[in-house]
């Protein structure tokens, strides 16, 4: 006489019979799982694939901050300057004149400070530009071809904060000093490109308020004033160039 052994939910009874209705996963006949196979091969061909989707090209994303040559030379203290907190606010104490200062030194460093978006290197950043053009805008045209490289960074990191800082810089640079309008017009190929890509890249909001245009931090506004100003300021070659890079944007002298 042979001895079964006890019978369990497992072996008999309810639960026994409930999973003989379950498909086995190593079923042939079961739902099969639907392969990601990449673009343009032959996988791509075969049944039950589905072909990966083409990656974003993120032309749009900002970069990384990266450490700059100005921050390198604050750090180290080579500027003449220091920040002086007075009842109305911030400013910049100079220790030597500013009409003294070797501009082709000094001023191509602060323009490569634009990249900074933190604080104290951004106030500096700005308030040293300022005071360079305001100053001492009589020695800024022979350095013009020195700012090319460092404004074209400053905007290549696509972080708003720093193009709109990089936006105010140069429209202080275009109104503050003789003919540096009409000078930057040959770089228009080096700066326009971004300026070209967030052009257009203004908030829709319905009937709501957007205070960005208010504060100056619009990026898309503060495109079309820089713009407008290099128009201005750049003779009469300055519109076909700049219709040139961005085909959209509409005369504000000839209309």
């Amino acid at each position: 006489m042979v001895l079964l052994p006890p019978c369990t939910p497992d072996l008999c009874g309810k639960d026994f019979r409930n999973s003989l209705k379950k498909p086995s996963p190593n079923y042939p006949y079961g739902k099969k799982k639907v392969r990601i196979v990449p673009a343009f091969t032959i996988q791509a061909m075969q049944k039950n694939t589905k072909v990966l989707p083409p990656p974003k090209c993120g032309v749009l994303d900002p970069l990384p901050p990266r450490p700059t040559m100005f921050r390198r030379c604050y750090q180290r203290g080579e500027f003449p300057l220091s920040i002086e907190f007075t009842s109305s606010g911030k400013r910049l104490q100079w220790k030597v004149p500013i009409e003294n200062l070797d501009f082709h030194h000094y001023l191509p460093i602060f323009f490569d400070g634009l990249a900074e978006g933190n604080y104290p290197f951004n106030f500096i950043v700005e308030k040293g530009i300022h005071d360079l053009v305001t100053k001492g805008s009589y020695k800024i045209l022979p350095v013009v071809p020195q700012l090319i490289i460092p404004i074209k960074n400053a905007l290549a990191t696509k972080r708003p904060t720093v193009l709109c800082h990089a936006l105010k810089c140069i429209q202080m640079l275009v109104t503050g000093s003789d003919r540096v309008g009409e000078a930057l017009v040959p770089y228009y190929r080096q700066i326009l490109p971004i300026l070209n890509l967030f052009k257009d890249r203004n908030r829709n909001l319905g009937s709501g308020i957007d205070h960005t245009s208010t504060r100056g931090e619009n990026v898309a506004d503060l495109i079309e004033d820089t713009l407008q100003i290099l128009e201005r300021y750049g003779g009469p070659d300055a519109f076909i160039n700049i219709k040139y890079m961005i085909p959209t944007y509409e005369s504000c002298v000839q209309n």
